[in-house]
């Protein structure tokens, strides 16, 4: 299980942004100020990713962002500063990535799964109910029997069990999988669901209005 810090001073926002990670399957370390996660680094602790806010109380986001670095925690910026002297900042002082609020919480989680991807810190095996997914050798299983997917039913069960527990909406489903040049009818992501459901077992609800959601235990 991927561990991400979360360093956020608005309660709301951290809790949300918590909530969602704790989800789709992270770990999270929540924190208010910079000076919590200058101690948390200097207690010996790690994290596999950071979500850094920029304006905080006691330490500002873009003094965390080298001893960040040196303890090899890759760093997300999430801020409210959306100028391009802040943004050259942080990028050129080496963080991964900078997201401007207000924030879609389904880019976020790509874009975290991503980083991770790149870093080698991401989770290769996904354990969805009694179905395992296995992210290194694109293989589906369940009860040890491999299960035969076409590479967009893979694909399909990719991002849903990324955002398990999330309801997803076609249209994001399709622009993710078949990207955004895709002119086809939206009702392709229902027969690939369809599909999913046939093969694998598992419980892919249908969200009216919206897309699907898989539904997974904790």
């Amino acid at each position: 299980m991927s561990k991400i810090l979360v360093a956020e001073d608005e309660l709301a926002i951290n809790k949300m942004i918590c909530m969602n990670l704790n989800i789709t399957g992270y770990q999270t370390v929540s924190m208010q100020d910079g000076q919590e996660v200058l101690d948390y680094l200097a207690a010996g602790q790690s994290a596999d990713l950071a979500i850094v806010d920029i304006m905080m109380p006691k330490v500002d986001g873009f003094a965390l962002l080298e001893p960040l670095n040196k303890a090899g925690i890759p760093v997300i910026y999430l801020t409210a500063l959306g100028d391009i002297e802040s943004k050259v900042r942080g990028l050129s002082g080496g963080a991964e990535d900078y997201m401007v609020k207000p924030f879609e919480m389904l880019e976020l989680l790509l874009r975290i799964e991503k980083i991770l991807k790149r870093t080698g810190k991401s989770d290769e095996l996904i354990k969805l109910d009694d179905v395992i997914l296995d992210m290194k050798k694109r293989t589906v299983s369940k009860k040890n029997e491999q299960i035969s997917l076409t590479p967009m039913e893979y694909d399909l069960l990719c991002i849903l069990a990324k955002n398990r527990n999330i309801a997803l909406g076609r249209d994001k489903i399709l622009h993710e999988i078949w990207g955004a040049g895709f002119e086809g009818e939206t009702r392709t992501v229902d027969v690939h669901v369809a599909a999913l459901r046939r093969k694998t077992g598992l419980h892919i609800a249908s969200v009216p209005k919206i897309g699907y959601r898989l539904e997974v235990g904790e």
